[in-house]
This record gives structure tokens, C-alpha cells and sequence, in this order.
């Protein structure tokens, strides 16, 4: 790590992480290399090595700040509505991943490859993400539905998250493959990240 004051450090990571971040809008992760991040940052490609070791460790901060987001909405949600009904928090965690589609693009790759080639240290930053992201869950159900069995709460918390991997390609398709779909005699129903993330949150809640 290069010497200089937490604040150029952490300005300098964000930099990184909002280069990613904006050239993963329009190219695909194995598009992508470190050489693209670096000309789209203001200092040289190799200071990146400075902060990030390898590519995935960048996708996997990305990620981390993804999750952060995600957990801050959650609290606000809770902070502005002390009750809910199954439908209305339904609606609201639909909702809440509905703004967070850059969180389900991430989450649908291979995490097992963007966490072996990420350093422990990395790593570990962004297991406390993920993990606040599940506590964060879990903090909501306790909230709203205090009479939901423990047993009940971390079925739905173990249900739910796995679940969040697919949300994205079953979500979000281009041409061809909603042409393939139809050319293999496959009558699928596309729906929307609310409307899959609603209709899996009501059914998980389902007395």
C-alpha cells in the first residue's frame, strides 16, 4: 500500500471502483481488463496494483459497496416504517433490489472465481459486507414479524439470498436469448426483478 493520508487512499480506491463500475455498463466482465480500468482513471495503470491486486479483486470491492448501499436502504426502510404487513414488505424489499440491478449483475457470476483470486485481506472486507447484508435481513424480520419462529426466519434468510444469485438472468435477457427461448418451444413468462423479488418474498411469508 502506497504511503499518503486514509482519505487519498480511499479516494484513489473509489476512483478504481467507479471505473469498473462504469465500464461494466457496457462491457462484459471478460471484456474488461485491469489495462481499461487504469486509462479510465487519473493516474497510471500500474498504480492500481497499489490497491488491487487482480481484476476480481476490483469486481469483488464493487460488489462490497453494493451490498453497503443495499444495507443502508434497508435501515432507512426500517427507520421510516416501524410496521409492515407481509404485502407492504414485500413490496418494499422487491423495491429495494430493484434500484441495486449492478448488486444481481455481480452476484449472478462465478463468486467462486472472484473470491480465490482475491487476497484474504479483500476478502475479508467484503465478507463483512455480505455478511451485514444478511444481518441487516434478518434485523427486518425481527422487526416486522416478531412472531415468526427463529427456525422459520433463517429458512426464509437461506432461501432468500441463494435465491438473489439467479435474479438477474432470469431478469434481465437480451434478443437472442428471448429468441432462443422461443425457437426451443419454451414458454417461459419474463418478469421483472420487482415482480420475481415480490412473488419470492410473499411466497417465503406465505402462512
Amino acid at each position: 500500500m502506497p504511503k499518503g493520508s486514509p482519505e487519498l487512499t480511499n479516494a484513489r480506491k473509489e476512483e478504481i471502483i467507479n471505473a469498473c463500475e462504469k465500464l461494466y455498463k457496457t462491457k462484459s466482465f471478460k471484456e474488461i481488463t485491469l489495462k481499461d480500468i487504469g486509462n479510465a482513471t487519473s493516474f497510471t495503470r500500474t498504480s492500481i496494483y497499489n490497491y488491487f491486486q487482480t481484476k476480481e479483486e476490483i469486481f469483488l470491492a464493487l460488489l462490497q459497496r453494493e451490498n453497503e448501499l443495499w444495507i443502508a436502504d434497508l435501515n432507512q426502510m426500517m427507520a421510516e416504517n416501524e410496521t409492515l404487513t407481509k404485502d407492504e414488505f414485500a413490496d418494499k424489499l422487491a423495491h429495494s433490489l430493484e434500484k441495486r440491478e449492478q448488486l444481481l449483475k455481480i452476484m449472478s457470476m462465478n463468486h467462486y472465481d472472484l473470491e480465490s483470486s482475491s487476497r484474504l485481506e479483500r476478502l475479508t472486507e467484503f465478507k463483512a459486507a455480505y455478511g451485514g447484508s444478511l444481518h441487516t435481513v434478518m434485523r427486518c424480520l425481527e422487526q416486522y414479524f416478531p412472531k415468526m419462529p427463529i427456525d422459520d426466519k433463517q429458512r426464509f434468510i437461506y432461501t432468500f439470498f441463494p435465491f438473489m444469485f439467479g435474479i438477474y438472468p432470469y431478469t434481465v435477457v437480451n434478443e437472442k436469448q428471448r429468441t432462443a427461448m422461443e425457437q426451443a418451444g419454451v414458454n417461459y413468462v419474463f418478469m421483472t426483478i420487482y415482480e420475481i423479488t415480490y412473488n419470492c418474498v410473499r411466497g417465503l411469508l406465505k402462512e
